[in-house]
């Protein structure tokens, strides 16, 4: 942490593309950890704005649009929504969640540009880049496919390989096509604005590297990766359709780089929140210009060249903004062992998971971040969502809930009892959770959320392990005035809980205030031993958290098990490749075959073959005929009965197994070899020739 006292903090989190919803792995990367932090500075009574939104521009957002056949706004306008609504009902608790196709917005970004440009800070270039000739446009990188140079998967796009992960320039592609037309792309030259990082490069290095030596080392060291390289240019312009004009003469056709953009939509919609609450928040300006106040950047690994280099000059070179004191960006979440990918649809979406597990909001917060890839990437499971829930938060918090408050209402009715004279027992107790304040902060003030929540928990072990060393249920029958103190600390412990979680587990915190009836507290009485007075009259209880039963997880493994099915489908189908064609024949040859179209009557097994069905089969002559197929293995009886094939008609008899086979049933031979046999689009009748 900065050594320097602020006055207040503004903190931003990832502006997520409307193109899509929310995932595991952007809430356990950006999301959960800035909601626990603004949640934390919020208890200790600080000034703190905590700033979200919808970034609506870019090229995923248009590809979206073609494939829907609708237009950009439209896909916006349906994704933002359901982002909003997601991250509300999870709890993330921003002041603002706006977009960048605000008015507000596009008229700051737009001014924004304009005032680099009127102070010489940008410079004009012209490249290379594809154009599509029949689409009349220049592609962006994700507009354009083609075979990957390191691993020869022929759907590579323009900036990446999906396959191997390579990072790809257009360029580097084999044979080229646009997506837009599926025509071969040119290259013409295009103008375009850049931002001189190069000449920001020594600045960066003592700001960064001299000056923020206590920023997480994977985020450090990312940026003297960089750094230790020559910076480029970078184009602050594009050439395409969507996305806020480029505010200069001759500029037409051509939009504001959505990481330009981007960034940009933090401040914008902090004069949005500021003009419509001026009374609570004041003047925007305030928690953007003044050196007083503290700005920190909630970002996924992937975003740390953009937040920590590009955004710092694009404010540096505009002047009079103060600049990130801390960027705790987090590495990646893993779903079942495999990387997340929302094009294969590997993830578990927030808003389906709101459906699946209805008031379990806390489960998923309290799992994500315990598993949270602060350090290295880390790994989310089904299972360990299960036992993580069932052996600490059922186990351990809400078991020791439960036992303090129901034995409170069993001995005094719901009425907190006073405390009498503590034995060695009881000050040991005291002393394990008197500092749990100091070494939360120590944690929360430093971005080690995990660590933090591992505090929380440990409230709750100390909780069982007194309940249990003390017995109080034994005690009761001959010593009631101890059993007075042994539940007057542990509903010392209980009001603490509700602290110490509060900014991981809002809902939880919530529901025990309300049992505990505690309407508000501060996180300075975290620690206390008299949150709640002899007298006090606690509310009827109820259990905080819910067993999660197996069939609930096979649930959820059943769904990515079929999207993984899924997936192993499309990639068989975008590489499979037809069989080489046999010699060409003359029509003469293909006319003696006889290809008629049959009903089949009936179908079952050939006894004492795996391999072998039998048909009886309606050839329209009045009299049926056997037909022997090796489909078995591919289809049960039941499925053929009742279905017109096709079949060929004059090949020779012969007998299989003793059983004379008139025909051939007509089969596809399919990438992974498997049958599939070939039927009427239409009922036809049976006999009717295939020409």
């Amino acid at each position: 942490m900065s050594e320097k006292q602020f006055k207040r903090t503004t903190v931003t989190a990832a502006l997520p593309y409307a193109n899509g919803g929310v995932h595991i792995g952007h809430l356990a990367g950006v999301y959960v950890p800035a909601d626990i932090y603004v949640r934390y500075l919020r208890l200790k009574k600080e000034d703190v704005v905590f700033i979200g939104g919808s970034d609506e521009h870019g090229v995923p957002i248009t590809i979206r649009a073609k494939k829907e056949g609708c237009t950009p706004q439209d896909i916006c306008d349906r994704y933002h929504k359901l982002i909003k609504d997601s991250f509300k009902e999870f709890g993330i608790s921003f002041d603002i969640y706006s977009r960048t196709t605000s008015k507000t917005h596009n008229k700051f970004a737009s001014d924004f540009f304009r005032k680099l440009y009127d102070d010489g800070k940008l410079i004009e270039k012209e490249s290379d880049q594809y154009y599509d000739e029949e689409a009349h446009q220049f592609l962006a990188d994700r507009y354009i496919m083609g075979e990957c140079p390191h691993c020869g998967n022929p759907n590579a796009y323009g900036d990446q390989c999906e396959k191997c992960g390579s990072d790809l320039s257009p360029m580097e592609l084999i044979n080229p096509h646009s997506t837009i037309s599926g025509s071969k792309p040119v290259i013409k030259k295009t103008k375009n604005w850049y931002l001189p990082l190069n000449e920001y490069q020594d600045w960066l290095k003592k700001w960064i590297l001299d000056g923020h030596k206590e920023w997480r080392p994977n985020v450090y060291g990312q940026c003297k990766s960089w750094l230790d390289m020559d910076l480029q240019p970078r184009a602050m312009t594009r050439d395409l359709d969507w996305g806020i004009p480029v505010p200069v003469e001759g500029a037409d056709g051509k939009v504001l780089y959505v990481w330009f953009d981007a960034p940009i939509g933090y401040i914008s919609n902090t004069i949005e929140l500021c003009e419509k609450e001026p009374e609570k928040f004041g003047n925007w300006e305030k928690w953007w210009k003044d050196p007083d106040t503290r700005l920190v950047h909630f970002i996924g690994k992937d975003n740390i060249v953009f937040h920590c280099l590009i955004f710092p000059v694009m404010l540096k070179a505009h002047g009079g903004f103060i600049l990130p004191d801390n960027v705790p960006a987090n590495e990646f979440l893993n779903l079942e062992n495999n990387k997340i990918s929302t094009s294969r649809n590997w993830a578990v979406w927030l808003d389906e998971y709101l459906r699946d597990f209805p008031g379990k909001q806390d489960v998923l917060r309290y799992v994500l971040t315990a598993n949270a890839p602060e350090t290295k990437d880390n790994n989310f499971t089904w299972k360990d969502f299960q036992e993580r829930n069932n052996s600490e938060l059922v186990a351990i918090y809400g078991n020791f809930v439960n036992r303090a408050l129901q034995l409170t209402w069993k001995y005094w009715n719901g009425a907190v009892p006073a405390c009498g004279e503590l034995l060695d027992v009881d000050k040991r107790a005291v002393t394990e959770f008197k500092d749990v304040k100091d070494k939360m902060e120590a944690y929360l003030d430093t971005f080690k959320f995990r660590e933090a929540q591992k505090e929380a928990m440990n409230l709750a072990r100390i909780g069982n392990k007194y309940i249990t060393e003390c017995e109080p249920w034994k005690v009761w029958k001959n010593d009631p005035k101890r059993v007075e103190t042994i539940l007057n600390i542990s509903l010392q412990l209980v009001a603490n809980l509700a602290i110490a979680f509060e900014p991981f587990l809002p809902f939880s915190s919530k529901d025990l205030r309300e049992m505990i009836n505690l309407e508000s507290f501060d996180w300075n009485q975290l620690g206390s031993t008299d949150l709640l007075p002899a007298g006090h009259q606690l509310n009827k209880p109820h259990l905080l958290f819910e067993k999660i039963e197996d069939s609930v997880i096979d649930a959820q493994l059943a769904k990515l098990e079929a999207t993984k099915k899924a997936n192993e489908a499309k990639q068989k189908d975008a590489e499979y490749k037809a069989e080489p064609f046999k010699d060409t024949v003359d029509f003469s040859a293909f006319e003696k075959l006889d290809i008629r179209v049959g009903h089949v009557k009936e179908c079952f097994k050939v006894k004492k073959s795996n391999k072998l069905l039998q048909f009886t089969i309606d050839d329209g002559s009045g009299t049926d005929r056997t037909i022997l197929s090796g489909i078995a293995k591919y289809y049960n009886p039941e499925q053929l009965t009742g279905k017109d094939v096709l079949f060929i008609a004059n090949l020779a008899p012969r007998k299989i197994m003793g059983i004379e086979s008139q025909g051939m049933i007509l089969s596809a031979v399919d990438a992974d070899g498997s049958l599939a046999v070939t039927t009427a689009l239409k009922h036809v009748h049976p006999g009717s020739q295939v020409s």
